[in-house]
């Protein structure tokens, strides 16, 4: 919620994530989040064979109901000696998982401050979370096309258009003109996915109504917030980095004298000298590989 008005109401009701999200940056960074835990939700129903939340909810309740343990087999390494695969036995985690919604309240402020990195994220999740429990509601007052564009306007099939001053922007919203006749005040224009456009009247909320009920909803119980949601990666980086007590330096040249010495061997033995193969052979990075062919050479 840019604009610190509309949503900051429901602040501290049952049920939510994280506190409203105010600050632009903050919010690329828990839309960011919302894409990890997509795939995240995506490896689990895959380790069941399951094709969506609720095929992974229902699975995972008679699994507990029965007092079953699902197991699956990970590869955790290689074997020093040979360089053969290592792998073993874990428990996947049963839990229940919810249904998230993710509200956008003024797309075009967040467009202006981080627009690629804002459109990546939400095309993600437009596009892919459904099966995984998560939804998205995305609202706008300047729907232009480069607020609203083509790749977000493909994947959000429901869409909902109250007046707008020219045929342009109806265009833009609903694919056809309509909505630049609409008479205000709720008035306005639904579409479902099958891009059939119904008409239909949007009741008006008082404040007095809103703060009633948030009242009843905050008697209901507190809210359970995720500090990751809108935890920068890159600064929690920092933190631990500045608070090592040791050097890191010479560790890091013990350790890497220590692959290299494991990737000539591996060379050696197996008369095969590539990055992508040492790769595979010590599980490295690839520019930790290279740089370790590049020493060979």
């Amino acid at each position: 919620d840019p604009k610190m008005l509309e949503l900051s109401v429901y602040d501290g009701i049952p049920h939510l994530l994280t506190p409203v999200v105010t600050d632009p940056k903050k919010a690329v960074t828990a839309l960011k989040w919302a894409v990890r835990e997509m795939e995240d939700r995506y490896r689990k129903m895959a380790r069941l064979g399951v094709r969506n939340i609720d095929g992974y909810n229902e699975r995972a309740a008679t699994a507990r109901d029965k007092g079953e343990t699902v197991v699956m087999t990970v590869q955790t390494g290689f074997e020093k000696g040979t360089g053969e695969p290592l792998f073993e036995q874990q428990e996947i985690d049963l839990a229940p998982m919810p249904y998230i919604v993710v509200i956008v309240d003024e797309m075009a402020d967040l467009m202006m401050v981080a627009g690629k990195e804002i459109e990546g994220a939400i095309q993600r999740l437009a596009q892919m979370a459904r099966a995984a429990g998560i939804h998205l509601i995305m609202a706008t007052q300047r729907p232009s096309v480069d607020v609203i564009t083509g790749t977000i306007k493909a994947n959000f099939p429901t869409r909902i258009s109250f007046q707008v001053t020219s045929k342009i922007d109806s265009r833009t919203i609903l694919g056809e003109q309509g909505a630049e006749q609409l008479l205000g005040q709720g008035d306005m224009l639904h579409m479902m996915g099958g891009g059939r456009i119904s008409r239909v009247h949007g009741p008006f909320v008082s404040d007095a109504e809103v703060e009633h009920v948030v009242a009843h909803l905050k008697a209901q119980g507190r809210p359970e917030y995720l500090e990751t949601v809108t935890a920068d990666e890159d600064e929690e980086e920092i933190e631990e980095d500045q608070g090592a007590v040791f050097d890191k330096g010479s560790v890091a040249a013990e350790d890497s004298d220590a692959i290299y010495d494991e990737a000539v061997k591996v060379v050696v033995r197996d008369k095969k000298c590539s990055t992508s193969y040492i790769q595979r052979r010590l599980g490295i990075g690839y520019n930790r590989a290279a740089s370790i062919i590049e020493k060979m050479e």
